[in-house]
């Protein structure tokens, strides 16, 4: 494999770390959060900069309401709370304050997916991404491991416009560099190959690489893109690999209603229609239990890529 495992760390905690050096490095980045902060892990930047931190309570809509603001005075708002929080119980405020107005504000989602865990359906959001990427004007992120969450965290806070930023809670391989610049809107090809192409985001591009190596080992020759940003899509290097391939699996910690595989699917159907296997949660909530456990009960591990990639390989 061409990626190794450093070793095991939390999405949220490369947030974290991010935000705190992109504060360091620009006074106009402040953060909000709904009393959750060690837990979204905005706790080193409210040390270093208690100025510039605000405890916004369990009051999302609020919160958004404040970011907004803050923004239209010239700051750059990081607004920071549960995935579920910060999309379906604050819808409307983003759409208007947020999306419609084009303010500079940055959502920071964590414990996103099912692999927030034990804490179950109700905050096991699998619908989030298809909310943020309807919205006008806001891009949609969604990075794989700690190294590439600290690098988004830092683009999204130079980048002028809304942004929701996906990550999560579970420790996942760490397996990009960390000096790897994270450009917003362009793919990361990871693995090359000719037989299938496999599009993966957030947690489930480790999944999508040791399933490769699976795949390499029965003769199919597989190739990985990591789409980090899910809006707006690299719809160059996505267009590129299935013409080659002739064969699309999209894996992802999401409903297959309004997530990647939708977009993608959405895009090839105008410029290249292609059979396409779904890797996502099909149509279903979450329920209690633990991260690894709960990707293989949903079939969003890398036995599952196997599978769908072997599928469409036979079909060819």
């Amino acid at each position: 494999m061409n990626y190794v495992n450093s070793g095991n760390k939390d999405t949220r905690s490369g947030f974290g770390a991010g935000l705190l050096e992109a504060g360091k490095n620009n006074p106009k980045i402040v953060a909000l959060c709904a009393d959750l902060t060690g837990s979204v892990k905005m706790d080193a930047f409210a040390q270093a900069f208690p100025d510039r931190f605000f405890q916004c309570g369990i009051a999302e809509a609020n919160m958004i309401g404040v970011a907004a603001g803050l923004s239209v005075a010239g700051k750059i708002p990081f607004a920071g709370t549960f995935a579920g929080f910060a999309t379906g119980r604050v819808y409307d405020q983003i759409r208007q304050s947020i999306a419609y107005s084009q303010t500079n504000v940055k959502i920071a989602a964590s414990h996103a997916g099912v692999t927030l865990g034990e804490d179950g359906a109700t905050h096991q959001i699998l619908e989030d991404i298809g909310l943020m990427r309807m919205l006008p004007n806001m891009t949609v992120i969604n990075p794989c491991d700690y190294n590439q969450t600290k690098a988004a965290t830092i683009a999204a806070a130079n980048y002028n416009g809304p942004v929701y930023l996906r990550f999560g809670r579970p420790a996942v391989p760490n397996f990009t560099h960390p000096d790897l610049p994270f450009e917003i809107g362009k793919a990361l090809l990871l693995r090359q190959g000719t037989d299938v192409s496999i599009f993966a985001t957030g947690h489930l591009v480790w999944e999508a690489l040791l399933a490769a190596e699976e795949l390499a080992n029965s003769g199919i020759s597989a190739e990985v893109i990591n789409i980090h940003t899910i809006k707006p899509l690299d719809t160059e290097a996505i267009l590129t690999s299935a013409l080659k391939t002739k064969a699309v699996v999209t894996a992802e910690e999401h409903l297959i209603a309004g997530g990647m595989g939708e977009a993608i699917a959405a895009f090839l159907a105008h410029q290249f229609p292609v059979q396409q296997e779904f890797v996502a949660v099909d149509d279903r909530f979450g329920q209690s239990g633990k991260p690894t456990e709960l990707l293989k009960a949903y079939g969003l591990d890398a036995k599952h890529i196997v599978e769908a990639s072997l599928r469409l390989y036979k079909q060819k």
